[in-house]
């Protein structure tokens, strides 16, 4: 059985830590309390074009594809909608300046959440790692339901196929 399983197998109908994270638009979300379906992909860094990466990122499993990820929700967005789906929020370990800056870059038409201390993945078992001074996530995507998670993925190979592949799951789920 491989890690993404094991969580699965271990996460799946339990309820998310109550945590307060901070959006880019500066309000305060504690995904434990949200009603509906919320879908939260995690990405180890969205890059800068007016910055270089950090070194230490390329010893990040799956640090390249944030950008094309964050799009393909983009793009989605109106489909998540029509199944269901009442918020779609993108999540790091970046701080919430620094997400502005990606949102208004490539127009995303929902919140950034900034976990600068990972506790989100530490709670759940999610993959972290230290990237030099950084502390990054490890790429996943949760379905929450009400609270509660409905649906883990933690290996994602194509991240700018993560929104499709959810939608696939959203439609399989509802028949």
């Amino acid at each position: 059985m491989n890690m993404q399983d094991t969580l699965r197998q271990q996460l799946i109908g339990q309820p998310l830590p109550s945590l307060t994270l901070t959006a880019t638009d500066h309000s305060s979300v504690d995904l434990s309390t949200l009603p509906g379906l919320s879908v939260v992909f995690i990405y180890p860094r969205s890059g800068n074009p007016e910055l270089p990466a950090p070194a230490e990122m390329a010893s990040v499993p799956g640090a390249k594809g944030c950008t094309p990820q964050a799009c393909g929700f983009r793009d989605a967005f109106d489909e998540f909608a029509a199944l269901g789906v009442q918020r779609i929020f993108g999540l790091s370990s970046q701080d919430t300046a620094y997400q502005q800056e990606l949102k208004e870059r490539t127009q995303l038409p929902y919140q950034l959440l900034s976990d600068q201390d990972c506790a989100l993945g530490k709670a759940l078992g999610l993959p972290v790692y230290q990237a030099g001074p950084l502390q990054v996530y490890g790429r996943a995507a949760l379905v929450i339901d009400d609270g509660r998670l409905a649906q883990l993925y933690t290996e994602i190979p194509k991240p700018a196929r993560n929104a499709e592949d959810i939608l696939g799951w959203l439609r399989q789920a509802q028949n």
